[in-house]
């Protein structure tokens, strides 16, 4: 049984101890004939009586015969566990298909399957099949569910085996187990007009030409498929072979993705606190921008970087793109709050010198807050300089408890700075909010971009 891949792998039962465990799997009706059987033999010896003989010893051999069978049929029982999919959102559900095959060449007894899961997805499940034939085989399904985020084992898988007249029960366990990951919910955001974002091309400007002219254009020779309306027809002329202009490859805007983890910036917990708002609207804004074709990455107050620090730590395009949205989900998934009680570390990346994370000034940057002090607030209005277009979406404590609270001054130094800043009420849609995001007045300094 495959761990952790969605279609699993083929697995035998593993054996603890040998026939030693076997016999210790003799029930109180396997225990009864043996203490019978022991009882007619020996009142048959002293008594002389033959027929009485016969009928003990059938009653000492019928379980030792049954323990026998059973310890070379859980060596011959495989099976694997199929999970589809291996990822789902909080409160989605997931199917596990458990398949037993009958490897041997005699027929199993009543079995039962129990697969251990966290008591989170539900309850055990436990099924019972009746008899499975020589080189037969039988499939059960279950669904799991949870509306918190994580990664929870599937496995390992339990085997109970009886044989036909409940003598023997042996229980035995499959050695792996698979993993499903439950990522953050997530919504979709309208495209909206943010502010200072590049057009397409890295900091937003395209390679010029020489200022020469065509004449020093570098050309390249015709490929089979490209399009004659590039064919560069003064270089052909010279080299006397069919010559076209190069394409130009235009770089990706990149968006930066900033999730506050500190402990002290946020209280409560649970599905409806305001740190798990903040993560489910940090994967919303993830997988909405990468749709959009930015080249993204996720970063913490701790200054960590996914998908990693190639290419600044930003994700790539193609299938890297789409490996890189399923790690940033991934490390969602099981994100939870730092020790740290600053924001220096995330300034240092945000700004080019956090430990090779490369420069994200000529990108967008979204970042999500919690309680943000006077200290805090002018590191997060420092971010600002080096990013083209910032919206900060602030989630106060005293807010969230219906409490006074001073999240306005902390806005209106945040705009002064150039973020375009909400505050978020408790329970807020964040597509709402991401739209009036857009919508926003734009800070100090900040230029209208294109659409996200």
């Amino acid at each position: 049984m495959g761990a952790g891949a969605p279609h699993g792998a083929g697995g035998q039962v593993r054996d603890p101890g040998g026939l030693r465990a076997s016999l210790a799997g003799l029930t109180t009706r396997g225990r009864s004939f043996l203490a019978a059987g022991a009882a007619a033999a020996g009142c048959a010896y002293v008594l002389g009586q033959g027929q009485l003989l016969r009928v003990g010893l059938l009653l000492v051999a019928l379980p030792l015969i049954c323990v026998l069978t059973l310890h070379r049929t859980r060596h011959r029982v495989t099976g694997d566990r199929r999970l589809t999919p291996p990822r789902v959102p909080a409160g989605g559900e997931a199917r596990v298909r458990l398949r037993l095959e009958n490897v041997s060449r005699v027929p199993t007894g009543l079995l039962m399957l129990q697969d251990r899961v966290p008591y989170v997805l539900g309850p055990r499940p436990r099924f019972v099949l009746d008899r499975v034939e020589a080189g037969g085989k039988r499939e059960v399904s279950y669904r799991v569910r949870s509306d918190l985020r994580g990664r929870y084992p599937l496995g390992p898988l339990q085997l109970r085996l009886t044989d036909p007249f409940g003598l023997v029960e042996l229980t035995r366990s499959f050695s792996t187990y698979d993993t499903l990951t439950v990522v953050p919910r997530t919504e979709p955001l309208p495209p909206v007009r943010m502010t200072g974002e590049a057009n397409g091309y890295g900091d937003g400007t395209r390679r010029s030409l020489a200022l020469s002219g065509d004449d020093d254009v570098i050309p390249r020779t015709y490929r089979r498929g490209d399009d004659l309306r590039r064919v560069h027809w003064r270089s052909t002329a010279r080299y006397g072979e069919l010559m076209v202009r190069r394409e130009e490859t235009p770089q990706r805007s990149k968006a930066t993705v900033l999730l506050d983890t500190r402990g002290g910036a946020y209280e409560g917990a649970g599905p409806d606190s305001a740190f798990e708002w903040a993560v489910s609207a940090a994967a919303s804004t993830v997988l909405h921008v990468l749709e959009q074709g930015f080249s993204v990455r996720l970063l913490t107050d701790t200054g960590d970087s996914v998908p990693g620090e190639g290419a600044g730590g930003f994700s790539s395009g193609g299938q890297e793109s789409a490996e890189a949205a399923g790690l940033m989900m991934d490390t969602l998934a099981v994100v939870g709050h730092s020790q740290g009680s600053g924001l220096g570390r995330a300034c240092e990346a945000v700004r080019g010198s956090g430990g090779g994370l490369g420069s994200g000034g000529d990108g967008l940057l979204v970042a999500f807050f919690g309680d943000l002090d006077d200290v805090q607030t002018e590191m997060a209005a420092r971010m600002r300089q080096r990013s083209a277009g910032a919206v900060a979406f602030v989630l106060d404590s005293a807010t969230w408890a219906a409490a006074p609270s001073r999240v306005e001054e902390r806005l209106r130094r945040l705009r002064d700075a150039g973020w375009t800043a909400l505050a978020v009420p408790p329970g807020a849609a964040f597509a709402d909010l991401w739209r009036q995001a857009g919508n926003a007045p734009v800070g100090t300094g900040t230029t209208p971009g294109g659409l996200v």
